[in-house]
């Protein structure tokens, strides 16, 4: 997983593409241009002794160019960032910011994947590759672009809602300095939360929460949940991901189909902590039954009275409650 901080100051998770699939992709795409490539140079090796020898040239030089950049640049253009290799693979070219790739960052990747790749037999891609964190070749550092997978799972199908109470206080969170590494080691909690221990469960969520705090603000209200802090954070970086692709796809004229999940929608498998936003049904919250109602009021009888001179004692007070242990980070002790 990797972050991209689009031109709205919104950070977007995003699966960078992994390497295998990268040069599987390219494979496949290097095998349909030398197809096409032998194919032309057969048909028209046919027409060679009719033909002039310069024209003959000139023809096999035009096909190399338009099969060995105009083959990608077309192909990533028209299906916003994918050839028939990354089709195959589920990958897609974006740029660093998230949006569709363009036609000049298209024909840079196109320019540079000659030089790349059938002059120098892959050897620049695979080193860029390897230094950058990204895992972007030197077309995409020129491009500005980066490769994500579309068929990678996404917390297997589990969506985190929002805790009611935590909705206003999580508005004005600040996100943007979050750790990759911290939001995926919180989600994989939440998404097992069922399965642990009430002792783990507890301890557990402090750690996790006390690392998340330490990059968010303004802090936690005193008394929230390790699970229910954690479930806030990550429910309003989802919610404001929802917003700027729905908002970028309502400026384009189209129906909002993005990765994300809507809120409330129903996933499959189990339910994370909160699976629906109102009321939750299940999850870290236990829900009260109904109120015991009072039963009748008796009638009290006639009060017995002291013997005279006998000295008022004043009622015994019960011993006060020992109050819980604090816990790091202000989060509440485990009941």
């Amino acid at each position: 997983m990797s972050e991209v901080v689009t031109g709205d100051a919104v950070v977007v998770e995003v699966r960078v593409a992994q390497m295998p699939s990268r040069a599987l992709a390219i494979i496949i795409d290097m095998a349909v241009q030398l197809t096409v490539l032998i194919g032309a140079y057969a048909i028209l090796g046919a027409f060679a002794v009719i033909s002039d020898s310069a024209m003959f040239a000139a023809v096999m030089i035009v096909l190399l160019v338009l099969v060995m950049v105009g083959y990608p640049v077309l192909f990533e253009s028209l299906s916003r960032g994918r050839s028939l290799g990354k089709l195959a693979l589920g990958l897609r070219v974006v740029s660093d910011d998230g949006s569709p790739e363009r036609f000049r960052q298209a024909l840079f990747r196109g320019l540079a994947g000659v030089v790349e790749f059938w002059m120098l037999s892959g050897a620049p891609a695979l080193i860029a590759s390897l230094v950058s964190q990204r895992g972007k070749r030197l077309g995409d550092v020129f491009a500005g672009t980066i490769v994500i997978s579309d068929r990678a799972p996404r917390d297997s199908g589990q969506v985190i809602m929002m805790p009611p109470p935590l909705a206003s206080w999580a508005a004005r969170l600040e996100l943007s300095q979050l750790p990759d590494e911290v939001v995926q080691a919180a989600r994989q909690y939440l998404s097992r939360w069922h399965d642990l221990s009430p002792q783990v469960q507890h301890e557990m969520g402090v750690r996790i929460a006390t690392q998340t705090a330490a990059f968010v603000s303004p802090a936690a209200p005193p008394g929230v949940p390790p699970h229910a802090y954690l479930s806030a954070v990550l429910a309003e970086r989802r919610r404001r991901e929802e917003a700027r692709l729905a908002k970028r796809a309502g400026a384009n004229g189209m129906p909002y189909q993005g990765p994300y999940p809507q809120a409330g929608a129903p996933q499959p498998g189990q339910p994370a902590p909160y699976p629906q936003a109102a009321p939750p049904q299940s999850g870290p919250y236990p829900q009260p039954g109904p109120y015991a109602q009072p039963g009748p009021y008796t009638q009290p009888g006639p009060y017995a009275q002291p013997p005279a001179g006998t000295p008022q004692q004043p009622p015994a007070r019960p011993p006060a409650p020992e109050p819980p242990q604090a816990t790091p980070g202000g989060f509440a002790p485990p009941q």
